[in-house]
């Protein structure tokens, strides 16, 4: 009897052990797998596949106004327009006054030859103007007064940076200004410091270092192109790759992102247009703005693409599917060459790059568009 306890003991502990050594196995990590490669690598096909499939993107509260995209593209026209800043000479001797009035108090009596640069007109009867000695007011548009004698220089921010009131860190910011935003080059003040004008009414300082401002010649009226603008997005949401993924994640933070927030995010940082803040409002927001492609092949670099839950990995799974009547689920942003930027579940890694073509990806997709016109 001792003996044939003794050897059903036995036979249970070798069963334990042989069952936990093999889910300790199972559960072991690819040798070599590392978070970096794990976010860049194209989704496998199979039972993985079907374990990172995307939580679907929640419905959200709008935080901002959303940017309309005549708005958008009035306010690129507004920003472009700095350029067109003018250097004048007067004509005749004339009054620069503190505001645009007979009534308003003089700040100079200009002579004949003055240089002047004219950034706009307060009204038809009025320049807003700077003088040789950088003072800031507004003189009568009369001719008898100034003759124009060209553009002003301009320049194109490239990275966004501070427009100050003085040329020095230490002082006040008066606003931001984002890459793409045309200045004019009012004066060179020192190596590091250039006194600009924003074309919105504000004259402050920036930084002259080639990593904020390109300086372009005088009367550049080119404005950045739309090929310019997508790669400064692009360039933008790669800095987040490997950023985890959090299903609803907080609109105004870049610790986590669901789907829709990193489109979002991108779009935001790099241009300043501000999108929906989920997908289905971004999907209409490409409906109302812009022109909607259902081929994955007509997409171009930077458009944005939509689709609908995750249904299997293969083609058949989504046959005899109505495309125009699903709900959207997933939103990320098209590379080219069959690519895509996105993130869509904590197993995956977080924002990544996966390959469209041949997975559920593609039998999944909706529609897609340019951001930009």
């Amino acid at each position: 009897m001792k003996k044939v306890l003794l050897g059903l003991l036995l036979s249970t502990m070798v069963f334990q052990t042989v069952a936990v050594t093999s889910a300790s196995a199972s559960q072991a990590p690819v040798s070599g797998a590392t978070k970096s490669q794990s976010h860049l690598q194209s989704d496998p096909v199979g039972a993985a596949d079907t374990m990172n499939v995307d939580e679907s993107d929640p419905d959200m509260p709008e935080l901002e106004p959303v940017t309309d995209i005549t708005a958008f593209m009035s306010r690129a026209g507004v920003e472009r327009a700095a350029a067109g800043a003018q250097n004048a000479t007067t004509k005749s001797t004339v009054n620069l006054r503190k505001g645009p009035s007979t009534s308003s108090s003089i700040l100079r009596n200009l002579p004949k030859g003055e240089k002047l640069v004219i950034l706009g007109k307060a009204d038809s009867n009025w320049y807003h103007v700077q003088d040789s000695q950088g003072n800031l007011g507004y003189l009568s548009t009369a001719s008898k007064y100034t003759s124009i004698t060209g553009a002003a220089k301009s320049g194109l921010i490239v990275s966004r940076v501070n427009l100050r009131t003085e040329p020095s860190t230490s002082s006040s910011v008066i606003k931001k200004l984002d890459a793409g935003h045309e200045v004019a080059i009012l004066k060179t003040v020192n190596a590091n410091w250039l006194q600009v004008w924003d074309g919105q009414g504000k004259v402050g300082y920036i930084s002259s270092s080639s990593q904020y401002i390109k300086i372009g010649g005088s009367g550049s009226t080119t404005p950045p192109s739309s090929n310019a603008q997508i790669e400064k997005v692009i360039s933008t949401g790669m800095k987040y790759l490997g950023t985890p993924y959090e299903f609803g994640s907080n609109r105004n933070s870049t610790k986590t992102f669901d789907c829709s927030a990193f489109v979002r995010q991108a779009y935001k940082e790099a241009l300043g247009i501000v999108l929906g803040t989920d997908s289905r409002k971004q999907g209409e927001w490409i409906k109302s703005n812009s022109t909607v492609k259902k081929s994955i092949s007509s997409l171009k670099r930077g458009d944005l693409m939509f689709f609908m839950s995750y249904k299997g990995t293969s083609a058949s799974s989504y046959s005899g599917i109505n495309k125009d009547k699903e709900r959207i689920t997933h939103v990320g942003i098209y590379l080219g060459d069959g690519k895509i930027l996105h993130t869509y579940s904590k197993a995956s890694g977080g924002v990544r790059v996966d390959t469209v073509k041949g997975k559920h990806w593609e039998y999944r997709f909706l529609y897609g568009g340019s951001v930009l016109k």
